[in-house]
């Protein structure tokens, strides 16, 4: 009897598969270029930290090396930055700013070698918290972290997002 039941149940299998077509499966053999994202914001390093990150999750997640030129490029990302904010989210109970959240808005698109209309195009956003602080460089530096924190989960987001055709 119980070998049965192990028996149906490793034929039917879990329910589990992955649902994106398989088109839209990034392989580990395209290469990847990212093109100079737009800056509509105050940051001026915000495009180049989202950038390296893009690069960065490719890599880890799907094994996509960086292309040479975007001529050389079997997929083609651009983009630019839309936002770039901080907020206060929560206070010390003297009344002063114990912690910030960051926010990022980019428009993506990525685009086939070849191909002239992009296969997805959309609008992504990512937030990270960071601590308040008094010193201003150590508050800087925070800053940078959270951004670069919050750009590699908006490229986490765009490579899921890309796979799963939303």
């Amino acid at each position: 009897m119980l070998i049965s039941v192990v028996l149906i149940n490793s034929l039917t299998g879990c329910g589990y598969r992955f649902s994106a077509a398989a088109d839209n499966r990034i392989a580990s053999t395209q290469s990847l270029w990212v093109a100079f994202i737009a800056n509509d914001t105050i940051s001026s390093t915000a495009q180049t930290v989202l950038r390296r990150a893009l690069l960065d999750e490719f890599l880890a997640m799907r094994g996509s090396l960086p292309a040479g030129s975007a001529a050389d490029a079997d997929l083609l990302v651009s983009g630019g930055l839309r936002s770039y904010s901080n907020s206060t989210i929560s206070y010390s109970a003297i009344d002063r700013v114990r912690e910030y959240r960051l926010t990022i808005a980019v428009e993506l698109e990525i685009n086939r070698r070849g191909e002239t209309s992009p296969f997805w195009k959309g609008t992504l956003q990512s937030s990270q918290d960071f601590p308040a602080n008094d010193d201003l460089a150590l508050q800087r530096n925070s800053e940078e972290a959270a951004l670069e924190a919050a750009s590699h989960k908006l490229a986490r987001k765009f490579l899921a997002t890309l796979e799963q055709s939303y």
